[in-house]
């Protein structure tokens, strides 16, 4: 609990189905997933929603309504929404300046899927959208691709300071991402193998 691990492979290779394996979208044909030494158990329904309760994915494209932008981090109007938290999730994404310079602030529309904003700054509210669930399990899909290295370090290093301390599981392809990873795994052949995370960090000097 609490670390952060980075899936590498090449494109094609299986690193986005391992993810929904882990998630509990996809059964293995064989073996099994143990949390905490019990094995998910895809047919009870409650032990499945409890299970995903626990989980928030941030994808590379984030899904973004034509409502306001505290609506989207809150991830819905009918929802009991904590204006504070939302305000910190946004903080730590590094995306707060930008939304408090604008004229209605959390209240302006983002349009049809976010074609308002820029690639970075949906990344950064569907990042926000995820720390304002407090998730235990964080699933990053290249989710800071849009990212310059800069605000990608600090949001790396915000994220790994949210008072739930969640295990971040990292799919990138750029090595500066992997920097911020306490193990890096790659998939090749069908095998998953750990890989010397100082190797790569030597790759970015």
């Amino acid at each position: 609990k609490g670390e952060i691990i980075g899936i590498l492979g090449q494109t094609g290779c299986g690193k986005s189905t391992l993810q929904d394996i882990l998630i509990g979208l996809l059964k293995p044909k064989n073996g099994s997933i143990l949390i905490d030494g019990i094995p998910l158990d895809y047919e009870n329904e409650e032990f499945m929603r409890k299970w995903y309760s626990l989980i928030c994915h941030v994808p590379q494209s984030i899904y973004m309504s034509d409502d306001t932008i505290r609506n989207n981090i809150c991830a819905g109007k009918f929802k009991s929404q904590n204006l504070i938290n939302m305000k910190k999730a946004a903080k730590c994404a590094m995306i707060n300046d930008f939304i408090e310079k604008l004229p209605l602030g959390y209240e302006t529309r983002m349009g049809e899927n976010g074609i308002l904003l820029s690639g970075g700054q949906r990344q950064r509210i569907g990042i926000a959208r995820a720390i304002y669930n407090n998730p235990s399990i964080l699933f990053l899909d290249e989710a800071t691709s849009a990212l310059d290295n800069k605000t990608e370090d600090k949001v790396m290093q915000n994220i790994r300071s949210i008072p739930s301390n969640p295990t971040i599981i990292i799919i990138a392809h750029r090595l500066n991402t992997l920097k911020h990873c306490d193990n890096v795994y790659e998939i090749s052949n069908g095998e998953i193998n750990k890989v010397d995370l100082n190797y790569y960090i030597k790759n970015l000097e």
